[in-house]
Parts: structure tokens; sequence; C-alpha cells
């Protein structure tokens, strides 16, 4: 892949207009480490951000840090028993922004609030009666991730600080907004020219680096060049924090800059044609 740029976003499904877990970083080919784009980011502050990069054709490798669909393969259905359940992303993609529409900030509360589908999620307080009993339903590649010694979460758990759901719902949002402006993998085919947006799992990077299993945080300087130089990456320009979010951007950052030009990474063995358009796949899990 001949990307020029390499940027991972660590994103939030926090209902207000600027989340504090968004956060932003950059490298370029090469080896300098990457840079946190310091703004107080909104979701719509993101959204114009990767248009903007579309529209100069920046030939970017994009990392989100959520997930793009809901499980399809396991019961054949996003929303089993509901007549809008949705045939594929895209479609699920444009419904969550339908049912989201008078919610500010690119949230989603209206859409884990409608009817049908609070059915299927677990929230605090309320288990809905086809969320099924243990963890929830998983996606193909979160059993991938799983394989890996990851601990992936279900999309339809809405509890706890792990929890990706309300996360994905509203990158969902975004990704229905940047439909044709930008090659979403696996979903489009790669385009030649161009950004292209991936779904990360930040943990992943770490473990990569060399985090053991049992922490997956990065939350000082000399840690964060230790990882980063697992990826042939120079130190880091100093922090004025160090929090979970501008490390998991900068760390995922330069990861992508290796991964990308792994080409196994780009052809998983298990990622089927419906699957690339039902649930899309984590760059980097086999």
């Amino acid at each position: 892949m001949d990307f020029t740029t390499f940027i991972a976003i660590d994103w939030s499904g926090q209902a207000v207009e600027r989340p504090k877990g968004l956060a932003v970083a950059l490298c370029r080919t090469g080896t300098a480490a990457p840079e946190l784009i310091e703004r107080n980011w909104s979701r719509q502050d993101i959204l114009e951000y990767l248009a903007e990069l579309a529209d100069t054709g920046t030939r970017a490798l994009i990392g989100l840090d959520l997930s793009p669909a809901f499980p399809f393969h396991d019961e054949g259905a996003y929303f089993p028993g509901w007549d809008r359940s949705p045939r594929d992303a895209r479609t699920l993609w444009a419904l969550v922004d339908e049912l989201t529409s008078d919610d500010p900030h690119l949230a989603a509360t209206g859409f884990i609030a409608h009817p049908d589908a609070r059915r299927h999620f677990r929230q605090r307080g309320d288990c809905g009666d086809l969320f099924p009993p243990g963890r929830g339903r998983f996606r193909v590649c979160e059993h991938g991730q799983e394989a890996m010694r990851l601990s992936p979460y279900s999309c339809f758990n809405l509890v706890g600080a792990s929890q990706v759901g309300k996360s994905s719902l509203t990158g969902m949002r975004v990704l229905h907004r940047l439909r044709g402006k930008i090659g979403i993998w696996p979903f489009d085919p790669l385009p030649e020219t161009g950004p292209v947006l991936v779904e990360i799992y930040t943990s992943l990077a770490a473990r990569l680096a060399g985090m053991r299993k049992g922490i997956s945080k990065v939350r000082d300087a000399e840690t964060l060049d230790t990882m980063l130089s697992a990826f042939g990456s120079q130190p880091h320009a100093p922090l004025a924090r160090y929090d979970d979010h501008a490390t998991d951007a900068i760390l995922s950052a330069a990861w992508l800059r290796v991964a990308a030009n792994q080409p196994e990474l780009w052809s998983p063995a298990k990622l089927t044609p419906e699957l690339a358009q039902t649930e899309g796949w984590t760059f980097g899990v086999p």
C-alpha cells in the first residue's frame, strides 16, 4: 500500500458535544513518532476533518477504534424478529442515523431507546428480552480477537466502562455520512487513491508492542517510548497529560504505519464476501 499518512482515532460514544475520550494522532512515512493533534474534538469536528482528507485526496490510512457493525453471522440478522432489521452494514448505518436524527452531537440515544431495537441491548437497569444469557453476541472477527488473547465486548452490551456499543452506534452515524467519500474497508473495494478507513482495536496495537496480558493501557512517557520502539518509531514529543486516549491513539498510529504493508492483514482467512458486507472486520486480526 502506498499510504503517506497514518491516523488513529480513539473514539467515544458519550452523548455530549465534546467527549473527553476523543483523541487523534498522526504520523507519516518514516520513523518519526506520531503526534497528537491537540484539539477539543467533537464528533462533528472529526467528521469534517475526515471529509477534508477525502477532498484533498490525502493518501491516508485511518484507524477508527469502534465496531462498524453488529453481529450478523450468528443469527443471520442484526436484529432477529424486527421487520426493519437491515440486510447489510450500509443499510444499518442509514437506519441508525434515521432513528437518531433528533440526537444532537452525532449521539445515538434515540436508537437504543427505540422499542424494537432496545430489546437486543443490555443497558443499565434495562436488559432487553432478546439479549442472550452471558456476555452477548459477537462478530466473527471478535472471536478472532479472543484467539489473540484480547478481551472484546459485545456491541449489544452497553454496561460498564469497557462497553463499545455506544461508540459503535455514534461511529455508524459518521460512517453513513462518509459513505461514497472515503473507502471503508472491507465494505468497499480498496481505492487506488485517497484515504481509507479501517476498524482498529487499540488494545491489539498494545499487545503487538509487547504489552502483557492483563495490562492494556499506557500512562507514562517511558512505557510509551518502549512500545513505540517495537514499531520502529522514534521517541515521542512529551505530552501535557498521559491519558489512555492520547497514548492509545499515538501507539495505534505507529502500528498502522507498520501494518499497512503486511498483505495478509488485508486478506484475513475468515473474511468472507458476506462478512465484508455485514459485519466488517477488525484490521490486524488474521
